[in-house]
């Protein structure tokens, strides 16, 4: 369990100690369910980071609601329902050079314009080969972002770097020239599943068609 969870868990076990104590049993019991809860929510499970070169890795456990190809990259959406684990892990191995936390509203996570309007804490991490985003975004239930990494951190594949307490979404921004290996509905784990991976000799569209011509051209 993270360390965030531990007040989560000992307040309700003092609390049902304490109706125990007076025998209301009752709520005794409501409250130990509670600790348990608190307990699952903030558990760090361990996990296989895989070892291919050029991937990107979900920053979070939960459902693909989104994929985007956008003009400044590949996008996914990766919601968090609460019986989600909720810590966020580096989606690729890189220096963190930028750590942006925007004040906003706690609407749905799942919204369209939850990625604009939410509270939320974007995270730059830029690698060998390619940098990608992860953004944090609080949800309804979702009342705190946690980020332990700051500017100038260095980041491993998969490694934890923060989470999101209760109900929430991690987006991620890859850059265009990324292979995207997810579909939208699949459940993913956080430093487990590939997201993508990075094309290394990737032709933007526009060009393609001009590739193609020059070389039916040249084999004439």
């Amino acid at each position: 369990m993270v360390k965030e969870g531990i007040s989560f868990v000992l307040v309700p076990i003092i609390i049902a100690a304490i109706f125990a104590f007076f025998q209301f049993w009752i709520f005794a019991g409501f409250f130990v369910a509670v600790a348990f809860f608190m307990a699952f929510f903030f558990r760090d499970p361990k996990r296989t980071i895989p070892t291919e070169a050029n991937i990107i890795v979900s920053a979070a456990d939960g459902k693909v609601t989104r994929i985007e190809d956008r003009t400044d990259g590949k996008f996914v959406s990766v919601f968090l329902s609460p019986i989600n684990v909720h810590i966020n892990r580096a989606p690729i191995a890189g220096r963190v050079v930028k750590v942006e936390l925007f004040q906003g509203r706690k609407a749905p996570a799942t919204s369209n314009e939850a990625s604009q309007t939410n509270e939320r804490n974007a995270m730059t991490i830029e690698g060998e080969k390619m940098t990608v985003v992860c953004t944090q975004i609080v949800g309804i239930l979702a009342r705190r972002i946690v980020c332990w990494s700051k500017a100038g951190d260095n980041l491993e594949l998969g490694e934890k770097y923060g989470l999101i307490k209760f109900g929430s979404r991690t987006d991620l921004l890859m850059p265009l020239n990324t292979e995207i290996l997810v579909n939208v509905g699949d459940r993913v784990v956080g430093g487990e599943t590939i997201i993508g991976k990075l094309i290394e000799y990737y032709i933007p569209e526009k060009y393609q068609d001009e590739r193609l011509t020059a070389e039916l051209s040249a084999s004439e």
